[in-house]
């Protein structure tokens, strides 16, 4: 079998901050530096709504999976890597010659989602949602060097909820519970793939009044279902209403109103840059 390298430079610039526990795959301290694919990433490329600026990586993300999967849709290899680890942004790979499909995953949830399967990419109410940029391709590794430019793109969307009232004096806990979207999405299309039921608590803090919440919406658009439940510290319910929250991919609905009154030898080298870039937003009073 011939051998082959690839060698991803990867290049990502932001403005804002944006499980399954698998085999160990690619460790970064005992992987082989000459692995036939490497994927390098050193900064993070994002426009947010009016500004370009450049930030070290870790900015937009900060949790990187890098996923190979071969032709069949079997996971073939990955490494998970956090910001704070000496090699992020670099992941090396031995791979026989043949064909693949790769997958990069930025995030910053709690931990690493499961990954077995391309198609069903899952986080859980347990580490949570956050902002996500997909890159996903075929490629086909032979014994020719080859140059790829790879662009991780966002696939969430963001229902920002904004309390406009104060807080009563008991409050100790918000709960918000959503469906109608994914806390899982297939690889290959950037859509959500399940029908999930998802969580997100928030201890109440007087200075924080908004929350977001992300989901992975199974088309371009959809209407995901949100209950928003105030508690106190013993568990015990205070206020609960229900909201249909209009939403599309890669933008923004924003919800606000009062809530508490009313309502080989060769090499690859790959270019990588995260597009952060939000599409739009929308904006509901409650």
């Amino acid at each position: 079998m011939k051998k082959k390298s690839l060698l991803f430079c990867g290049l990502l610039a932001a403005l804002f901050t944006s499980c399954e526990n698998p085999a160990i795959f690619g460790n970064e301290e005992t992987e082989d530096p000459q692995g036939n694919l490497k994927v390098s990433i050193h900064q993070i490329e994002q426009t947010p709504f009016s500004a370009l600026t450049r930030a070290e990586a870790g900015i937009a993300c900060t949790r990187l999976n890098f996923v190979v999967y071969d032709e069949f849709g079997v996971r073939v290899d990955q490494e998970n890597q956090q910001s704070t680890d000496a090699s992020f942004g670099t992941a090396s790979f031995q791979l026989p010659e043949g064909d693949y499909q790769m997958v990069v995953l930025g995030h910053s949830s709690n931990g690493n989602p499961t990954l077995t399967n391309a198609k069903k990419i899952t986080f859980s109410n347990k580490i949570g949602f956050s902002d996500t940029f997909l890159y996903s391709k075929k490629i086909t590794v032979t014994d020719e060097p080859e140059n790829l430019e790879v662009e991780l793109k966002r696939i969430v969307s963001l229902c920002r909820f904004v309390i406009t009232d104060d807080y009563p004096e008991d409050i100790a806990r918000i709960r918000f519970y959503y469906t109608g979207g994914s806390g899982a999405f297939d690889a290959t299309t950037g859509f959500g793939s399940v029908a999930s039921k998802q969580e997100v608590f928030f201890d109440v803090d007087s200075d924080q009044k908004q929350f977001d919440l992300y989901t992975f919406l199974h088309d371009t658009e959809g209407t995901v279902h949100l209950t928003v439940t105030a508690l106190n510290s013993s568990g015990d319910v205070i206020v609960d209403h229900d909201f249909d929250v209009p939403m599309k991919q890669n933008q923004i609905t924003w919800m606000s109103g009062p809530f508490f009154v009313g309502g080989g030898s060769g090499s690859t080298g790959v270019t990588i840059t995260i597009n952060t870039d939000w599409a739009g937003e929308s904006h509901v009073t409650f």
